[in-house]
């Protein structure tokens, strides 16, 4: 059961998905600038903020599964989905095998495809798999292990605690499938330093989603472009509401 924030009551329906490691209130401040003309639903994805970890390692459409469940259960209105980072993974998937649930998308920061490396960058990536896979078969589960973890994850590999194997399985999925399914209107927004989900990633799911738009914003990161950057993007979301 997902826990969910509603803030507003207004005609349209917005549902503002969070990144991994986040909840709902990674969304808060941006949903209040549409208070007043939405009702706003934050959700806490399972495992996240208040709700409870999923049974088994999840993937995407697991995510995607259980949220269509919920929004299956809102009364019939104009239905938003903005997402960020990992939010927009789990929008991704409900576009592309549940098209009936809502009217439009928004993916800011978007997680979903494959990122393009450098060959010395991917010798070196694989370089570094292989060792941490290598040392942590000789290590038992404990204080070692997660001095590897540390040493060779990324903060949020280090930080999923149950959720670890659900972070493997989402981070090694490519959804250039599900794109190509996209059929809603999609507007696609990236900070021009993002270094986590690069304006290079968002370009690509440009291309990939028929008829889709792409805003790339200067001077913000991957997390900057949430509370820096909000009201750029606030306005940038009421002016894709407004299109027909």
């Amino acid at each position: 059961m997902m826990n969910i924030r509603q803030i507003g009551d207004g005609p349209v329906q917005i549902i503002w998905a969070h990144g991994w490691g986040q909840n709902g209130e990674a969304f808060a401040p941006l949903a209040q600038s549409f208070a007043g003309m939405a009702t706003n639903y934050l959700i806490d994805f399972p495992g996240f903020g208040q709700s409870a970890p999923p049974p088994e390692a999840w993937g995407t459409i697991d995510y995607a599964n259980e949220t269509a469940a919920w929004l299956k259960t809102l009364p019939a209105a104009p239905r938003i989905w903005v997402g960020h980072s990992f939010g927009c993974r789990v929008g991704i998937q409900i576009a592309a095998n549940y098209p009936y649930m809502f009217d439009k998308m928004v993916l800011i920061a978007a997680a979903g495809l494959k990122r393009h490396r450098t060959m010395f960058q991917r010798i070196n990536h694989n370089a570094k798999v292989y060792t941490f896979k290598t040392l942590k078969a000789l290590v038992p589960e404990g204080p070692k292990r997660d001095a590897l973890r540390a040493r060779f994850g990324s903060s949020d590999y280090r930080n999923a605690g149950v959720l670890r194997d659900s972070f493997l399985r989402v981070v090694n999925e490519d959804l250039s499938d599900e794109c190509a399914r996209v059929s809603k209107p999609t507007l696609i927004i990236v900070g021009e330093k993002d270094t986590d989900t690069p304006p290079e990633m968002s370009r690509r799911m440009h291309a990939k989603i028929a008829g889709s738009q792409l805003q790339i914003l200067d001077g913000f990161d991957h997390h900057s472009i949430m509370n820096a950057g909000r009201h750029q993007v606030a306005a940038l979301i009421k002016g894709f509401m407004d299109q027909p």
